[in-house]
């Protein structure tokens, strides 16, 4: 078996034990905060990237890991995993579905592999790609099926999603250009987890995803299944994605963004 193929049996292990973690939530939850008022982290987190470090320390010893909640292990291997223990942690809080597990294998920078799984869609949504090898959907038990992103759509008939920032002066920003962007688009979704709003672009579910703010962790995985279904991801100037924006969409709806997105800035 190729080095990404077997990096994302590993994900997909890690992200499916990491969920029957997760699912199985004490009826309440203990919970602090870090940036913001608004933005929490649960116990939960915490015992799900420690999850994954266990696993990683077993069955791919030298593997280097770089996670949200703290976690920071130099590679003695070349592959660094990254990893979002919860992505979506304001829903996992509430109880509300679309939370998810982010995992991606990376190499000098280069992802190779991930898996993002979300327990509470749809039976459990387990999404996964290597580097050109494709993406693809497992829904429950079902086998998996190959993702292509929705071609061919006009900005004024397109579904898109985003997310918003936990600061306030961010989100005034935000709340402005939404403003302007949903008169030209056919809605705006709000999921509350990048890496499920990346996935579902892979799964032709929306047809775009803009979203400012998003550590490396929350859209490592996410990025690659985009990717390898068909969807360019760059940030708002059409460079590499990054901090300060990343877009996801069909090559011919994702000039159209950008577009919006230049409009709405000037």
């Amino acid at each position: 078996m190729e080095l990404g193929a077997q990096l994302e049996t590993v994900a997909i292990e890690i992200v499916r034990a990491a969920g029957a973690l997760l699912t199985n939530r004490p009826a309440t939850l203990s919970y602090s905060t870090k940036s913001s008022a608004v933005d929490v982290v649960t116990e939960m987190d915490k015992a799900s990237e420690e999850l994954v470090a266990k696993y990683l320390a077993t069955h791919r010893p030298g593997d280097g890991l770089l996670g949200e909640e703290g976690a920071d292990v130099a590679s003695a291997t070349g592959i660094t995993w990254i990893v979002d223990p919860i992505d979506g942690t304001v829903n996992y809080l509430y109880g509300l579905p679309g939370w998810n597990i982010s995992i991606a294998a990376a190499r000098e920078g280069e992802v190779l592999a991930g898996a993002v799984f979300a327990p509470l869609l749809d039976g459990g949504m387990l999404w996964s790609a290597t580097k050109g090898g494709g993406a693809w959907l497992r829904r429950g038990e079902r086998d998996r099926q190959p993702l292509q992103v929705n071609s061919d759509v006009p900005l004024a008939l397109a579904l898109l999603a985003t997310g918003f920032s936990y600061s306030t002066e961010m989100r005034g920003k935000q709340g402005a250009r939404f403003a302007t962007l949903i008169t030209q688009v056919r809605d705006i979704r709000r999921m509350g987890a990048a890496a499920v709003d990346l996935c579902l672009v892979a799964s032709g579910m929306v047809d775009g995803y803009f979203e400012e703010e998003l550590s490396i962790w929350d859209r490592a995985a996410g990025e690659l299944i985009a990717t390898e279904a068909g969807a360019l991801v760059t940030n708002a100037s059409g460079g590499p994605a990054g901090r300060d924006m990343v877009v996801a969409a069909h090559p011919s709806l994702h000039r159209q963004i950008l577009e919006a997105l230049t409009g709405v800035a000037g």
